[in-house]
C-alpha cells in the first residue's frame, strides 16, 4: 500500500470519527438548547396565568392562550414543586405530537389547584432534523474535500520522491552516467537526493575498486602458480629423481592445482556476487545440454556410465561462460560421484532441469551442500563446486534444490516463470 493511501486512509478514519462524534454532540447540544427554551417558555406562560388571575381574579379558560393547552385540577396539597417533563400534545382527534409540559401549585380563592401547561414540540423538533441534516450534508462535503485535496496535493507533493526512487531502480553500479536528481521545494527530498547521489557515487567507486583488485588479482595471483606448474613441468622429467622426490612433485603439483581452481573459483564467486559479469543472451538449452554432455562422453565411458535424457525444446537468456560452469560442475558431480556401471539421466521441461545420477544409497546433507567449502568424507575438490551452481542460479533468479529418492541423487533447476 503507497504512503499516500496510508495517509488517505488515516486522514478519513479520523475525520470520520471527529465528524460523526461532533455530529452526535451537536445533535444533543441542539436538543438540549431547545429543551431549555421550552422550559423557559412555559415558566413565562406560568407567569402569565398568575398575573391573568391577579388581574381578572378568576382562572383562565384553556382557549385564552392559544394552542396551549392548560387545564387546572383542584388538590389537596398546599405545597409541590414547579417541574417539566416530556409528554404528548394532542393536536386533533386524529393527530399526537410530542410535547413539552410544565406543572405548578396555583393558589385561587383558598384553594389549591394543580396547573398542567402542554406546548407541541413538532416545530421545534422539525427545525433541529433540518439544521442536522444540513450539517450533516456539510460534514460530508468537508470530508469530501479534504479527501480530494490530500489526494492531489499528496501526488504533486510526493512526486519528487517516486522521481528519485524510480532512479533508485534504474541505478547500475556499472552504469558510468551520475545519478539525475530532481528539483523539489521540500527541505527533506532535497537531503534525500543529495544522500543518495553520494550514495551512489561511493558504489559506484567501491564497485571499480572491487573489479580493478578482481582484475589484478586474477593475473597476479595466477601468475605465479603459473610459472610454478611450469617448473614443476620440467623438473618431474628429470631422469635423476628417486621415486619419492617424484612422489613428493607430484603432491605439490596436485596442491598447486589445487590451490589455481580454488583461485578461480573464489574469483568467480566475487563476479557474480558483485554482478560483474554482464554477457547475457539467449541460449538454446536443448542444444547446450547435448554439447556439453558430448564432452563428458569420454569420461563416462571409462566408467562405463550410461547416458539418457529427454529434452525439450527451450530458449534461456543466460551468460553462456556461467551457464557452462553450472553445468560442467553439476555433470562432473554425477560422474565422479557415480559407481561404475551407473546411470546419469537429464531431463529437460518447460521450467525445469532435472540431473539424476546413481551413486552412494544414503542423501546427502541437503542443508549444507551448498554451502562454500562443504565437502564429503571422500571429496577431493574445492568445496565450492555446488556452491557456485547455486549462485550462478540466484544471479539469474533459478532455484536448485536436491533430492534423493530410492538410490538416486537429483539436482532439480527451475527457472523463473
Amino acid at each position: 500500500m503507497k504512503l499516500s493511501t496510508h495517509y488517505n486512509k488515516a486522514s478519513v478514519v479520523i475525520s470520520v470519527s471527529v465528524l460523526v462524534v461532533g455530529a452526535i454532540v451537536y445533535f444533543f447540544t441542539i436538543n438540549y438548547i431547545s429543551q431549555k427554551q421550552f422550559d423557559s417558555d412555559l415558566g413565562e406562560e406560568v407567569s402569565e396565568v398568575l398575573e391573568y388571575i391577579n388581574f381578572h381574579h378568576q382562572l383562565p379558560k384553556p382557549t385564552d392562550f392559544d394552542e396551549d393547552q392548560t387545564s387546572f385540577v383542584k388538590t389537596d396539597h398546599t405545597h409541590f414543586d414547579t417541574r417539566f417533563f416530556d409528554t404528548v400534545y394532542t393536536a386533533s382527534k386524529n393527530k399526537i405530537e410530542d410535547g413539552r409540559a410544565v406543572e405548578a401549585m396555583i393558589p385561587f380563592n383558598n384553594q389549591h389547584y394543580k396547573m398542567v401547561i402542554v406546548i407541541s414540540k413538532e416545530s421545534t423538533q422539525y427545525l433541529v432534523q433540518i439544521i442536522t441534516i444540513i450539517t450533516l450534508g456539510l460534514m460530508a462535503t468537508l470530508l469530501l474535500v479534504i479527501f480530494l485535496t490530500n489526494r492531489y496535493i499528496l501526488s504533486d507533493l510526493w512526486q519528487p520522491f517516486y522521481n528519485t526512487l524510480s532512479e533508485i531502480k534504474l541505478f547500475n553500479v556499472s552504469d558510468s552516467s551520475k545519478f539525475k536528481s530532481t528539483d523539489s521545494k521540500v527541505d527533506e527530498f532535497k537531503e534525500l537526493n543529495v544522500a543518495v547521489q553520494e550514495m551512489s557515487g561511493r558504489a559506484k567507486n567501491d564497485f571499480q575498486n572491487l573489479k580493478h583488485f578482481t582484475e589484478n588479482a586474477s593475473h597476479e595471483m595466477l601468475t605465479p602458480l603459473a610459472v610454478i606448474t611450469t617448473k614443476l613441468d620440467i623438473l618431474i622429467q628429470d631422469e635423476n629423481l628417486t621415486d619419492t622426490q617424484l612422489n613428493h612433485i607430484r603432491d605439490i603439483y596436485s596442491s598447486i592445482n589445487k590451490s589455481t581452481r580454488l583461485n578461480q573459483s573464489l574469483l568467480l564467486l566475487i563476479k557474480i556476487d558483485n554482478h560483474l559479469i554482464n554477457d547475457e543472451e539467449l541460449i538454446n538449452l536443448k542444444g547446450f545440454l547435448i554439447s556439453k554432455a558430448m564432452q563428458f562422453q569420454e569420461l563416462m565411458r571409462g566408467q562405463n556410465i550410461d547416458l539418457s535424457y529427454k529434452l525439450i525444446e527451450k530458449q534461456v537468456s543466460a551468460s553462456k561462460y556461467l551457464l557452462d560452469i553450472l553445468l560442467n560442475n553439476l555433470l562432473s558431480n554425477a560422474i565422479k560421484h557415480n559407481h561404475p556401471g551407473g546411470k546419469i539421466n537429464i531431463t529437460l521441461y518447460n521450467n525445469q532441469l532435472i540431473i539424476k545420477n546413481t551413486g552412494k544409497l544414503m542423501p546427502l546433507a541437503g542443508d549444507v551442500i551448498f554451502d562454500r567449502f562443504y565437502k564429503g568424507s571422500d571429496s577431493q575438490g574445492t568445496g565450492l563446486g555446488l556452491t557456485l551452481v547455486k549462485n550462478i542460479c540466484q544471479y539469474h533468479q533459478y532455484d536448485v534444490s536436491y533430492a534423493y529418492a530410492v538410490g538416486r541423487h537429483a539436482f532439480t533447476i527451475t527457472f523463473e516463470s
